[in-house]
């Protein structure tokens, strides 16, 4: 295949525009990791051009962005590229946030302030981890590679699954499963359903259901997205999700509920199939690639269109910002390293990004990229606690 096609079909990847027979085309092509570093270049200059050609209108930055991408372009020798799923392929982009300050580094040599005050940085990124409490109320801790087995369910240290050849008779016993600050788990549920919890999250569910009727669980706090089993498999039980202030009823679909103890609004976004949301006296059925927005403060429900892939990306360990504010960052950052971070001047709060990172990335190593955008002065770092200038 030549570099031109497989260049053009990375393209049509990238931009939601590739069909299965050609996605496929791509799966084929990716086999050794040797080329991994032309994947990573490739998607890399390709962001950023699109988004400098659309922040500047300049010829000179055009042909100036052009040049280093056939510059880069001759470095790399086409081999084999690793195999990816759709979903994992931003895993490999190492952001606009970082591109974005290569190249404007590189074409207006801003000068760029170097203080930063980093005293016993301690902060770690996240890993698998959470609290299980049994019906009994005994507690248990899951954590990464480690083994958990008891009766009908069992934890690999990623994912905790519950049988799926239990029925609940009559009553229903309740788990709960609290994901802790700098944490996030998965869990298949009795029916099949697959949930993934985010940090700071806590759902509680049963350990088995009742046949034929409504299958309940509650997103008590946070964020969790859900892969629902059909009702069709469960002689047309409906699933429902939870919560204080809305309740989510599906047949089978997938969906992303973010419901934050700190935040005023909770977020459902469908990815696939149909949702009603309702709450605070008012329905809305929503359609893949819609959001409904909560206000708690009002009571109002607001549809919007957006992208949902970038809102669930989450669940692949990425972060992806689309027009977010520095202050909506950082409180997503806060969770996951499990830190206090605190902004010296308000109007920094307010700062808008595009990107996508890693979340295994050092939280050094981001607070660094953002720093280099010149829109911060500096950072500091002591202990949990981030002071941002």
């Amino acid at each position: 295949m030549t570099t031109t096609k497989i260049e053009n079909i990375i393209t049509k990847f990238l931009t939601n525009q590739v069909s299965a027979s050609v996605l496929s085309q791509l799966e084929i092509w990716i086999q050794d990791p040797n080329n991994e570093k032309l994947f990573n270049q490739y998607v890399k200059i390709n962001y950023v051009i699109e988004y400098n050609m659309k922040e500047f209108d300049s010829q000179k930055i055009k042909s100036k962005l052009l040049e280093a991408f056939a510059r880069e372009k001759k470095e790399i020798k086409l081999k084999k590229l690793r195999k990816i799923i759709y979903y994992s392929a931003a895993a490999v982009v190492l952001g606009i946030l970082t591109t974005t300050y290569f190249f404007r580094a590189s074409l207006f040599n801003d000068p760029i302030a170097e203080p930063v005050i980093i005293v016993n940085n301690t902060i770690k990124a996240g890993t698998d981890k959470a609290k299980l409490t049994l019906e009994d109320g005994s507690v248990v801790t899951l954590e990464k590679d480690k083994i958990y087995k008891k009766d009908n369910v069992v934890s690999n240290g990623k994912e905790l699954v519950y049988k799926n050849s239990n029925k609940a008779k009559s009553g229903l016993a309740y788990n709960y499963l609290t994901i802790p600050r700098g944490g996030q788990f998965q869990v298949k549920l009795a029916d099949g359903t697959k949930v993934w919890l985010n940090s700071d999250s806590k759902l509680k569910f049963p350990v088995a259901f009742v046949e034929g009727r409504p299958r309940e669980v509650e997103l008590i706090y946070g964020e969790a997205f859900f892969d629902v089993s059909p009702s069709r498999e469960h002689k047309g039980a409906k699933f429902k999700v939870l919560n204080k202030d809305q309740e989510v009823e599906v047949l089978g679909t997938e969906f992303n509920i973010k419901a934050y103890k700190d935040e005023d609004k909770i977020y459902t976004t469908l990815v696939e199939g149909k949702v009603t949301v309702s709450g605070f006296n008012s329905k809305k059925y929503l359609v893949p690639n819609q959001q409904s927005i909560i206000n708690l403060k009002n009571g109002n429900i607001t549809i919007n269109l957006i992208d949902a892939y970038n809102e669930v990306l989450w669940t692949k360990r990425i972060f992806s910002f689309k027009s977010k504010t520095l202050k909506e960052i950082m409180n997503v950052m806060s969770r996951w390293y499990d830190v206090q971070v605190v902004f010296k001047n308000a109007e920094l709060e307010k700062v808008k990004f595009n990107g996508v990172l890693s979340k295994n990335d050092d939280i050094k190593e981001i607070l660094t990229i953002i720093k280099k955008t010149n829109f911060i002065n500096e950072y500091e770092i002591k202990d949990q606690k981030i002071t941002i200038k």
